[in-house]
């Protein structure tokens, strides 16, 4: 996804979309725009797959970046707008389009409590 398709809502205080077409903004300054922010976005600069990992370790690693991103916000509404089916937005976990506090591994539960 581009950045600049995420940040349509918060462009100047919700102002409106980004400029396209016959405006002076170009292809290539939207592009500029991309490639200066992608160390702000953590899941721009870190490996996609993070964000929709099986393992609770490296859930809780994308959760963490998560509340590194000035649009942690914006990505949650985003996703709960979008019924996202899964994967961590906004610092939160979904799994079958709902929020929920952690993912289970796979697998079956333990019967006894991890020693």
């Amino acid at each position: 996804m581009r950045l600049t398709t995420l940040l349509d809502t918060v462009n100047q205080c919700g102002s409106g979309r980004w400029p396209t077409g016959g405006s002076t903004a170009t292809t290539q300054d939207r592009d500029r725009l991309d490639e200066l922010v992608d160390d702000l976005i953590p899941c721009r600069s870190h490996d996609p797959e993070l964000w929709f990992a099986e393992q609770t370790v490296h859930v809780e690693r994308a959760k963490a970046l998560c509340r590194t991103c000035p649009v942690v916000a914006e990505c949650l509404a985003g996703a709960i707008d979008r019924a996202e089916p899964w994967g961590v937005w906004g610092g939160q976990v979904f799994v079958s389009g709902e929020v929920v506090a952690t993912k289970r591994g796979r697998g079956r539960p333990r019967k006894n409590p991890a020693a």
